[in-house]
């Protein structure tokens, strides 16, 4: 265990790199809110809401819903789909919906947009494949994540983009070496950027891929987690930090092929606008013939070895403490979770987790919208 000393240096150092990197002089250590998810908080359901499978809204078909932010200029929810162009273009959704003491109001879509590639023209099938979506709070632009791709013939990076409001393409950031796709290097198929959130007021930009690179060691299984990376860069691009965290094992073993149920991470959301050194990180795992076992964890980097580009070896990892167990809180259902945003603050002073499921576009899952008090 560490001590408090320990982490306190941690936490200045990381704070110090950044404020270095970016040209600024470090300001006294901030007080975290201690409304934001504090060691031991409570949490409880205000109410959830399912949204029709196959619903169609201006031409598309809403559903793979695998990020969420809330855009507190416009009181919109901006909603990405990892369609990969194949349904429809790849795409964005704008909605709205009341969080409250009586739960989660009607969805209401009130926009979409295209996704462009830097030509201006959509995403050609399978070309791209989107997971999570932030709005830029200094522009009011979206960054966006998207996994690449492996398989025998084709090598596609990963990739953090930027798109205007209008889905038209600004800028793409840059990624760290080792999540490049290589031939026996990089992400796994499908395990790639995931997570991802501003920090810091917007000066830092942090993601994380949903699984261990190649080089990292293997999936996580029954009887062993697994170990993810998560990057922290500052807004203009410049890489700054990267830090191993551990994963949980798989919770329950898959039936009727044992050995086949995953864990991983779909979401990262930073805990308070200026301590970039608390990261609620969502933990999603499916077991096949057993369902979805969701957990969303307060990680704290502050005192977590810097491996930017470097092996895990003997690295100091994040720590993390459980803030919920979705099967704890009395859901009617828990299908695929994949992204989450803080929403409006109750009057009681809690803070609001708003939760988002990718359907897979399958008949037999759902789009549900969950709406969480934090104190």
């Amino acid at each position: 265990m560490r001590g408090r000393g320990q982490v306190r240096r941690g936490q200045t150092l990381l704070v110090a790199t950044v404020a270095v990197a970016l040209g600024v002089t470090p300001a006294a250590t901030a007080v975290p809110d201690q409304g934001a998810a504090a060691a031991g908080s409570a949490v409880r359901l205000l109410g959830e809401r399912v949204v029709p499978n196959n619903l169609d809204f201006h031409g598309t078909s809403v559903g793979g819903l695998s990020g969420i932010d809330f855009d507190t200029r416009t009181g919109d929810y901006v909603l990405i789909s990892d369609d990969r162009s194949e349904r429809n273009p790849a795409r964005f959704y704008t909605a709205r919906f009341t969080v409250d003491e009586k739960g989660v109001g009607p969805v209401e879509f009130t926009g979409t947009r295209p996704l462009l590639t830097a030509a201006g023209a959509a995403y050609a099938p399978k070309s791209v494949d989107p997971e999570e979506i932030r709005v830029d709070p200094w522009t009011g632009d979206y960054f966006w994540t998207q996994e690449g791709d492996r398989t025998d013939t084709v090598l596609a990076d990963p990739s953090v983009r930027i798109a205007r409001a209008d889905g038209a393409f600004a800028a793409e950031l840059p990624i760290p070496d080792n999540e490049r796709m290589r031939p026996n290097s990089g992400p796994r198929q499908n395990m790639a950027l995931e997570g991802a959130t501003f920090a810091a007021g917007g000066s830092l930009f942090v993601t994380a891929v949903e699984g261990p690179l190649l080089p990292d060691g293997p999936l996580a299984t029954t009887t062993a987690g697994a170990t993810s990376r998560i990057t922290v860069q500052a807004r203009t691009g410049q890489l700054l930090a990267q830090y191993a965290y551990p994963m949980d094992p798989v919770f329950a073993e898959s039936s009727p092929l044992p050995g086949t149920g995953m864990n991983g991470i779909t979401s990262v959301l930073a805990v308070d606008p200026v301590d970039p050194t608390k990261i609620l990180v969502l933990e999603r795992s499916f077991v096949a013939g057993v369902g979805n076992k969701i957990k969303v964890y307060e990680a704290d980097l502050g005192a977590a070895t810097n491996i930017l580009d470097a092996p895990i070896g003997t690295a100091s990892p994040a720590t993390k403490r459980l803030l919920v167990d979705l099967s704890d809180v009395g859901l009617s259902a828990i299908d695929n979770v994949e992204g989450m945003t803080w929403g409006p603050r109750l009057s009681s002073g809690e803070r609001t987790l708003i939760l988002v499921s990718d359907n897979n576009f399958a008949d037999n899952q759902i789009t549900q919208f969950i709406a969480l008090a934090v104190r």
